[in-house]
């Protein structure tokens, strides 16, 4: 069993196509297919159902898809070790950060991309149950997020920073004016929401149970960027973190006054997992920006 078939089995395993994971790979399809049956031949099953309709896993290949995971893992976890103690930082460094965390987050890629010249990022920014998935998968080496309200199983959540859920208003919006707003305030307003699933719609959402309350939903986007728009040209609040709001002109988060309306900003690795060196520098740069300065760093 050669490592390279393992990641030829793993590849066909997520593209269900021969033909899509041999362009990915870069090798000709007949290559695949003969590796494949070189390594079904070893084990002594098939890996693969093949029939007019496509390709699916067989209960073999089910079987095995974990352990080429952590084989596979590993194999590269080794390299990557073996890169960090030569001082080499190149490669690439994939970061997952959902939509809240996206203002603070621009003077850090600046710094690194200057300091590592030599690193490639690839970021991506999707909601936080997505990007756990993408952690998961290995598919990004470590997510900037708030921390669930419930712990993830082979999840660790290091607390970069502290923060609120606010109201987010236009500065000529008479909350504006204000040092906090209670929930009773802010039902009197029509409301432009972040889309149920965004982390700050799932912590407003779970205040508002606990406090048996209800708000004027007037609209839902899953884009804070429109939403904030929107705020700026109206009378309507949305309910974000303060620190989706890092840098904006135009509009003013007001803290909601309840006792339970802290949210911590994270950084998510998988549990012994190896922490690039890559990733250490840049959640060094970022503890050290002064975006998160502003918020109590608390980075551990």
């Amino acid at each position: 069993m050669e490592l390279r078939q393992l990641r030829y089995f793993l590849s066909i395993a997520e593209t269900l196509s021969f033909s899509e994971s041999a362009k990915q790979l870069c090798i000709t399809q007949s290559t695949l297919s003969q590796q494949i049956k070189q390594l079904e031949n070893e084990l002594g099953s098939a890996l693969f159902i093949r029939n007019s309709h496509g390709v699916v896993v067989s209960e073999a290949g089910a079987e095995l898809l974990p352990f080429a995971r952590r084989t596979v893992a590993s194999a590269d976890m080794c390299r990557q070790r073996m890169h960090d103690l030569q001082q080499v930082l190149t490669g690439t460094l994939d970061i997952g950060v959902t939509y809240s965390f996206s203002p603070i987050l621009t003077e850090s890629i600046f710094t690194f991309m200057h300091s590592y010249p030599g690193v490639r990022l690839n970021v991506y920014y999707k909601p936080m149950a997505e990007l756990m998935d993408m952690l998961n998968r290995r598919e990004v080496d470590f997510v900037l997020a708030f921390r669930p309200t419930k712990p993830m199983p082979g999840i660790e959540s290091h607390t970069l920073f502290q923060n609120y859920l606010a109201a987010i208003v236009s500065s000529s919006h008479p909350l504006a004016a204000v040092e906090r707003v209670s929930l009773d305030e802010l039902s009197r307003y029509s409301l432009a929401l972040p889309s149920p699933g965004l982390q700050a719609r799932n912590a407003l959402d779970r205040i508002l149970e606990r406090h048996n309350r209800t708000l004027k939903i007037h609209i839902e986007l899953n884009d804070p960027n429109i939403l904030l728009e929107l705020v700026r040209q109206s009378m309507l609040v949305t309910v974000l973190a303060e620190a989706s709001v890092h840098k904006e002109k135009g509009v003013k988060a007001v803290p909601i006054d309840i006792p339970d309306n802290e949210m911590l900003g994270c950084v998510h690795t998988l549990a012994d997992s190896y922490r690039k060196k890559s990733m250490q520098e840049f959640v060094r740069i970022l503890s050290e920006s002064l975006a998160v300065k502003q918020r109590a760093t608390a980075w551990i």
